[in-house]
């Protein structure tokens, strides 16, 4: 009877120390993202982390931080591969300098709208290799991507023709500023949360959105209400990243999971955003914004000369840059 008395209490204390070893052995992830608390963007980021603990069984548990709680938005990039920061959601038009082939991942202006030819240009002919080894060279793992709406500009006065965005002070980090440069404007590169702000102090005249969305939640109608009719870009395309020390400390299985869990975000994101665009636009009509007039076909051929020359201009950033251009250049014949 002491025996099995004994079996029993030795079952018990492996037990307890399997459970201690398995709370010992989790790791405890800084997700950043760079927008503001109760955003819908916001919400869909702490879904995933969500997802990641769950998927994981507890192996990853996660905080997320949000715009203004951690590093700010031009030093995630750095942040996460020194392990600051353990996952981020980051901005590539921010850290033009740390990743050029960021800028080209995200869509140049002028790029596509068509989600499957994106999907296609990403899984199917070869940008997932390029970038996991462009990332992966800056200590980074690249996990899956995810898509988000159109991007246009918001000003507070009114874009009648391409002519009256010279001298214009717009918030347009990366491609973006370089291609309202050839249109005589002057970029600014300004974190999200800063842009309703500067906007009302004048500090800027206007700002692009990474959506229509980005617009709504940061309540830019209230101090900018036209927008001009042409998108920058038909869509971004966005990545999650990793710490890659920290990655190579799971599981494969855990591994999995937050891979998983990424791939579930990116459909999301897809479908919620489309779905929130058009709300966006709705309650943004109703508070005001206006919509420049229809450009002209003169308007038209600036707009997209404005452009023509990034791709050449990228593709001599770097090795990466170039591999991913090589792809669109072959995709577009």
């Amino acid at each position: 009877m002491k025996r099995n008395m004994l079996k029993t209490v030795f079952v018990v204390i492996l037990g307890l120390m399997s459970i201690v070893e398995s709370l010992s052995a989790a790791q405890n992830w800084r997700f950043t993202n760079l927008y503001s608390r109760g955003t819908a963007f916001g919400d869909l980021y702490q879904q995933l982390a969500n997802d990641i603990e769950k998927n994981t069984n507890g192996e990853v548990k996660v905080q997320m931080l949000y715009a203004g709680e951690g590093v700010g938005s031009s030093g995630v990039l750095g942040a996460t591969k020194t392990g600051l920061i353990t996952m981020a959601a980051p901005f590539q038009s921010m850290h033009a300098g740390e990743l050029p082939a960021g800028i080209v991942e995200i869509g140049l202006p002028g790029g596509t709208s068509d989600t499957d030819e994106l999907y296609k240009l990403f899984h199917e002919e070869g940008w997932d290799k390029i970038l996991k080894e462009a990332y992966g060279a800056q200590g980074l793992v690249w996990l899956e991507p995810y898509i988000q709406p159109p991007v246009y500009i918001i000003t507070k006065k009114p874009i009648n023709s391409i002519k009256d965005f010279q001298g214009l002070k717009i918030r347009a980090p990366g491609a973006y500023g370089k291609f309202l440069r050839n249109l005589g404007a002057s970029p600014v590169s300004l974190a999200w949360g800063e842009i309703y702000t500067s906007l009302a102090t004048g500090v800027i005249d206007g700002s692009i959105g990474s959506n229509m969305i980005d617009h709504r939640d940061g309540n830019h109608v209230e101090v900018a209400k036209y927008m001009y009719r042409l998108p920058l870009a038909g869509a971004q395309v966005l990545p999650i990243v990793v710490n890659k020390a920290a990655w190579n400390k799971l599981s494969d299985a855990a591994k999995k999971g937050v891979f998983d869990a990424t791939v579930k975000h990116a459909k999301a994101q897809l479908e919620m955003s489309k779905k929130w665009e058009k709300e966006a636009v709705e309650q943004m009509e109703a508070k005001g914004l206006q919509w420049s007039p229809e450009p002209s076909e003169e308007d038209k051929k600036a707009w997209k000369d404005a452009g023509a020359g990034l791709w050449d201009e990228y593709s001599a950033q770097d090795k990466y840059s170039k591999e991913l251009i090589d792809v669109l250049r072959k995709q577009a014949k």
